[in-house]
């Protein structure tokens, strides 16, 4: 079987599938970090972007996953895709998003969401609902009739690929595995056994 040369135009053709098929958050993904304790954590977000320098997800730059991207900026991505059967693998070196990205995309968002992005201590511990109920409501009332800024501590942050693995369900549990490896500007494949 001859291996498509290219891995984001495949990831592009994949995730266009997956549009079709998955009515609500085809771009969901795992994202694995690590922690000062070398133990991983893994969380679902939402894919925003992709191109040829990588895989583009937003957060708070405080938030559990935030400082830890921060602290070892490496991470693996994992998008699954129940319907067509598909499994697409990513790890790479981290990257800060430029702040033009992060502003273009934060003013993209609902209301509410630039608003939550505020009154957030994302990851941190809360007494109550109302202490966020009560956050939410100065945020608002901080910026009634105005433009919501982006804030200082929220951005994105792009994963820099060095490994892509496609994978795809095939009877007996033998199923395709072709990876990617970053070599200089372009990439090396190969099948892998199931």
């Amino acid at each position: 079987m001859q291996i498509p040369p290219d891995p984001i135009q495949r990831f592009a053709a994949h995730f266009e599938r997956a549009k079709q098929a998955i009515p609500v958050d085809p771009n969901a993904m795992v994202v694995a970090t690590v922690g000062e304790d070398g133990r991983p954590s893994a969380r679902v977000v939402l894919l925003k972007d992709f191109d040829a320098r990588g895989f583009v997800f937003f957060t708070n730059y405080e938030s559990r996953k935030g400082r830890e991207l921060l602290a070892h900026p490496y991470a693996a991505l994992c998008f699954f895709w129940q319907p067509l059967e598909e499994q697409v693998r990513v790890e790479g070196r981290v990257e800060r998003v430029s702040e033009e990205e992060a502003d273009a995309y934060f003013q993209s968002r609902a209301r509410g969401s630039q608003v939550g992005a505020w009154a957030s201590l994302q990851s941190r511990p809360l007494p109550t609902r109302e202490e966020l109920d009560a956050r939410v409501a100065e945020v608002e009332q901080r910026y009634h009739g105005a433009a919501v800024p982006r804030p200082p501590h929220w951005s994105g942050f792009r994963v820099v690929p060095e490994r892509i693995e496609f994978w795809h369900s095939r009877p007996s549990r033998l199923h395709d595995r072709h990876v990617y490896l970053r070599e200089g500007d372009g990439w090396r494949t190969q099948m892998l056994y199931p």
